[in-house]
């Protein structure tokens, strides 16, 4: 496969969010209203910001030291990680720069993206963040697919023009009415939205895609058939790929991260499946268990994608002659 010409700005983005073999070992704390709703399913509005803030410090502290780099929320994450001194400043920052509604909310056949107002590539860039997240929801059948490729094509252009890596992440949903992503009929679909979204999405301007697993786990036991699924994936994006965890258990996602890796995946983008229980416990104790069990999680998966990830530099090349920043 030719690499592609990536430029210098780009190029380093890169380099601050991969080890130094170019995979992907990365930590998500990105969660906005989902976070309070975790917390509070109740009543998530109770949940003040001083909570949220000082566990997602909690968290960055604790992995972020063994992570090449942490995605972050602008509300609730990034700032503080930053002004707390819990973000390394050898660790990555990517920040976010989608609105965020809580798991379950707006679980319709026809989602659109928001972003945060006032916030675009530069912004992201000035605050020193090394790369620029965007989630999109989609389906290649949805009535909103053309509302969300415009976007990204929107976003990817602002990245281009201020040099910095576009992290495109993808979550698929329905686009049957009544029907529930969980249920057997949309898995059963589910390999094919995966793929058919990274080859029509990657194209328009992501660096890395941040993908879920092809594969329901819940309703899909050939590993083959995933081993499979996961190459037909890394053809379609035709970029380094990340897998992210969607809350499935740590050991489900250890082992969807091996197979991910074995297909060409560069490594993971996970969130809950290594840091979920931190959200309901008292101070001392979360700070326990970030220290030992989601610690000891983040090195398994990091040990995984090491050993069998494949480096982001196997599709790019960056060259800076004599005269590169005459033209820059």
């Amino acid at each position: 496969m030719a690499k592609k010409e990536l430029t210098i700005g780009k190029t380093r983005g890169m380099q601050q969010i991969t080890d130094d073999r170019g995979v992907f070992t990365m930590v998500a704390l990105d969660h906005q209203e989902s976070l309070r709703q975790a917390m509070n399913p109740a009543d998530p509005d109770s949940v003040p910001y001083s909570r949220i803030a000082e566990i997602k410090t909690d968290i960055v502290g604790a992995l972020a030291p063994h992570s090449s780099a942490f995605l972050l929320d602008l509300r609730y994450g990034a700032g503080n990680a930053i002004a707390s001194g819990a973000l390394p400043g050898r660790t990555g920052l990517i920040a976010t720069l989608e609105l965020s509604p809580g798991y379950g909310k707006g679980e319709t056949i026809a989602r659109k993206t928001d972003v945060v107002a006032g916030w675009n590539a530069a912004k992201i860039r000035r605050m020193g963040a090394a790369a620029v997240k965007l989630l999109l929801w989609y389906h290649p059948n949805s009535t909103t697919a053309g509302f969300q490729e415009g976007l990204l094509r929107q976003v990817a252009a602002d990245c281009r023009e201020h040099d910095i890596p576009l992290v495109l992440e993808v979550l698929t949903h329905p686009v049957v009415e009544g029907q529930n992503k969980e249920s057997a009929e949309f898995a059963a679909t589910r390999p094919w939205v995966v793929i058919e979204s990274a080859r029509r999405l990657c194209p328009l301007g992501a660096d890395v895609y941040k993908a879920e697993f092809p594969a329901d786990i819940n309703f899909e036991r050939d590993e083959r058939k995933m081993l499979k699924q996961c190459q037909e994936l890394t053809e379609a994006a035709g970029v380094p790929w990340v897998v992210l965890s969607a809350a499935v258990s740590h050991e489900n996602f250890r082992r969807q991260v091996e197979i991910a890796c074995e297909g060409g995946a560069g490594g993971f983008l996970a969130g809950r499946s290594i840091w979920k229980e931190a959200l309901d416990l008292p101070a001392e104790e979360r700070r326990r268990f970030l220290a030992g069990d989601a610690v000891r999680r983040l090195e398994e998966l990091t040990e995984i994608a090491r050993r069998a990830g494949r480096p982001w530099t196997e599709y790019y090349a960056a060259t800076a002659g004599e005269n590169w920043y005459r033209e820059y």
